[in-house]
């Protein structure tokens, strides 16, 4: 399950790798910044503990995941710049990953 891979890493990880977990586990194409929204959504109205916070993927951050590049993702929700496009820092404990994996499109 890969957000058990994320939470083997560290235990507090940005929403952006989360969603991309999450839509690994669900087979939900990640790079759509609508469903990303609605995912964040769905969080702050279950109340989800959450932390905004700043991410840059930099020139030669080559990060991509599934044929999609991270920083033209980040780059995208950056440029609709509101609550539901930020990044977040979630801590990865039982009760956020129970909350995560009840999130449908």
């Amino acid at each position: 399950m890969a957000l058990e891979e994320l939470r083997k890493k560290v235990l507090y990880q940005n929403s952006i790798e989360i969603w991309i977990g999450i839509s690994e586990e669900k087979n939900i194409d990640w790079f759509d910044t609508d469903n990303y929204q609605k995912f964040i959504t769905f969080l702050l109205k279950n109340n989800q503990n959450m932390k905004q916070m700043s991410i840059c993927f930099d020139e030669s951050d080559k990060a991509s995941y599934g044929g999609h590049s991270k920083k033209v993702f980040a780059n995208n929700l950056a440029a609709i710049n509101n609550e539901n496009s930020a990044c977040y820092s979630i801590k990865l404990n039982d009760g956020a990953i129970e909350l995560i994996r009840k999130f449908n499109l």
